[in-house]
């Protein structure tokens, strides 16, 4: 399962559970109300069986609308009740028929693609113009038909289906806002991929170049240095295996960079290269702190190995982050460090500012932290 899925199967509930819960409030409620009113209009038993079928086609109209997909039964539940209304009319003197037309109309009419507006016109005007008709086949008095067959069906629909508008809309926030969870896990997944790529090649691209440069180093020194050859290849042995322990860990969340360690060993490939290095440190940070300055000191050390002729190195760390300045560079436009730039995301992120600076042969790279500290060591 990926974590996209598993979002989605932790946030997707959220609109199934409101629905379930409206199912549950809601439908033994409808149910009574359906049973009370077909008790009260129907004389005969197949009278009850005609409206009782209005009832059923409206419960299943909101069964199916919990379960989201009420376009699928609409037109059977509309064509029914429809029926039912100028049956209860016309033939069964019952006037709360249309109490499944406009059930089955509220939940229906707001899931419609177009012309919503349009339809809750058209069928409150249905129900008030059979309604209507029941002037033809009574002698009762006018007010009295107007207001039991027309006003209150008519009047009660438009309220019903007017409520339901804002109620799909509810919904559609509910289902932008799982959406965008969605969209921001898939960004957390994409980012960790991303975190882990540029660990991976701080860890292998540093690593290949500095054994590229130890080799080379014991090629000419195994003639005529022997035993300094020998101690080369020993600490490219040792620095591989070192390597494979890293991407272990890497692989399993557990590896942390120690910046003593990194400002060490940087001190040693630079002496290793005949460049002159100085390390300046002017006072301790903390752990998460110190893990990202040596993120920027690791991709800087391989890149001054790789892209620059320096003679000279100089490391300062103070309590608000480190800079590296180092000579040798050519007089040309500033290189695309791919690097250094996933660096400056991170440590942005953790509330820091990379600088990447070139002028005059020198090149500054410099993380600082305005509170000496990362957001993620607070």
């Amino acid at each position: 399962m990926s974590p996209t899925d598993a979002v989605s199967q932790g946030t997707e509930p959220a609109r199934g559970r409101l629905r379930r819960l409206n199912l549950t409030l809601f439908l033994p409620l409808l149910v009574t109300v359906g049973v009370l009113l077909v008790v009260q209009d129907a004389r005969s038993w197949w009278e009850a069986l005609v409206m009782g079928a209005g009832v059923v086609a409206a419960l299943v109209a909101f069964v199916r609308w919990a379960a989201g997909d009420i376009l699928r039964v609409a037109l059977p539940c509309l064509i029914v009740t429809a029926a039912v209304w100028p049956f209860s009319v016309l033939a069964a003197d019952g006037n709360m028929a249309f109490y499944g037309l406009s059930i089955v109309g509220s939940h229906v009419i707001p899931q419609l693609p177009r012309h919503r507006v349009a339809a809750a016109l058209g069928l409150v005007a249905y129900i008030a113009a059979v309604g209507a008709a029941r002037l033809l086949i009574t002698q009762g008095d006018v007010s009295t038909v107007l207001i039991e067959y027309v006003i209150i069906p008519a009047g009660s629909t438009a309220v019903l289906i007017g409520f339901m508008f804002p109620n799909k809309r509810f919904y559609g926030l509910i289902a932008e806002l799982e959406e965008a969870r969605e969209r921001e896990a898939e960004l957390a997944v994409i980012r960790e991929r991303v975190r882990f790529a540029s660990d991976l090649h701080d860890i292998q691209g540093h690593t290949l170049h500095v054994v590229k440069l130890k080799i080379a180093l014991a090629r000419k020194l195994v003639r005529s240095d022997a035993e300094r050859a020998e101690q080369e290849l020993r600490e490219v042995h040792a620095l591989v295996s070192d390597t494979i322990n890293q991407t272990k860990e890497l692989a399993y969340a557990q590896r942390r960079l120690n910046l003593s360690a990194e400002l060490e060993n940087a001190k040693n490939l630079f002496e290793a290269a005949g460049i002159h290095v100085r390390v300046d440190r002017e006072a301790e940070v903390d752990a998460r702190t110190g893990e990202l300055l040596g993120q920027v000191l690791r991709e800087t050390t391989t890149n001054i190995l790789r892209h620059a002729q320096a003679e000279q190195v100089r490391v300062t760390l103070s309590e608000s982050g480190i800079a590296i300045v180092n000579d040798g560079v050519p007089d040309a436009p500033l290189p695309a460090l791919r690097g250094l730039a996933t660096l400056r995301e991170r440590v942005a992120t953790n509330g820091g500012e990379l600088t990447v600076e070139q002028k005059d042969g020198r090149f500054l790279t410099a993380a600082t932290f305005p509170n000496g500290r990362s957001d993620a060591a607070l």
